[in-house]
């Protein structure tokens, strides 16, 4: 996405924030930003179908490149190889550990959430720590978080991958800023990944 002008830039400002999907985001990458205590406390779990290994990817891209050390995330597995590396073989047990000061940061982009998911969820909230899903819509798993932002299937406007990018693209942005408005403008890249997020969001493009 080499040489994107600003007027593309400027769409998707105009678009996301005429459906609030933009306020919405930066709200819930604030209580992203401010949950965790201290770094390792971000717990990222999906489901035993699904494991967020691209969000993973892009929220330790943001707590490197903004140093915000508690954004880097703790990967938390259904069934980790045990001859996986250290930081990809966190298994469940984390999850029982669990405390007041760390966030369980859920990724279930169905309408109908696991039970053995709903169980963990509850265990985690009732250790002390706080609960963030991004997730289809499941009433049960929206109704166990502190904060939710929930991308149904049948918005057209964008997807569930486009919503991981803007939020993980928020989460590193000055808290008080705005999303796109200052913070990651500073970065030399910013105008190719607005114009990928808003091929993700418009659904031009797979991600």
């Amino acid at each position: 996405m080499k040489g994107v002008d600003a007027d593309q830039v400027a769409l998707l400002r105009e678009v996301l924030s005429a459906t609030g999907w933009l306020e919405r985001t930066h709200q819930f990458a604030r209580a992203l930003r401010t949950s965790t205590r201290d770094p390792g406390g971000l717990l990222l779990l999906g489901t035993p179908e699904e494991e967020p290994w691209h969000l993973a990817a892009h929220l330790d891209d943001e707590s490197r490149y903004h140093a915000i050390p508690q954004l880097m995330p703790t990967l938390v597995r259904w069934e980790p190889p045990p001859d996986a590396p250290a930081h990809l073989r966190v298994g469940l047990d984390r999850l029982a550990e669990a405390r007041r000061g760390e966030t369980l940061f859920v990724v279930a982009e169905d309408e109908s959430a696991p039970v053995p998911l709903l169980e963990r969820v509850d265990d985690a909230r009732r250790t002390g720590a706080v609960i963030l899903t991004l997730d289809g819509g499941d009433r049960e798993l929206t109704g166990l978080a502190h904060e939710s932002l929930t991308v149904p299937r049948r918005d057209a406007l964008i997807s569930f991958d486009g919503a991981q990018h803007l939020v993980s693209a928020a989460a590193g942005t000055p808290l008080g800023g705005r999303y796109g408005a200052g913070g990651t403008a500073r970065r030399p890249s910013l105008r190719d990944r607005l114009a990928k997020i808003l091929d993700l969001v418009s659904g031009a493009v797979p991600d």
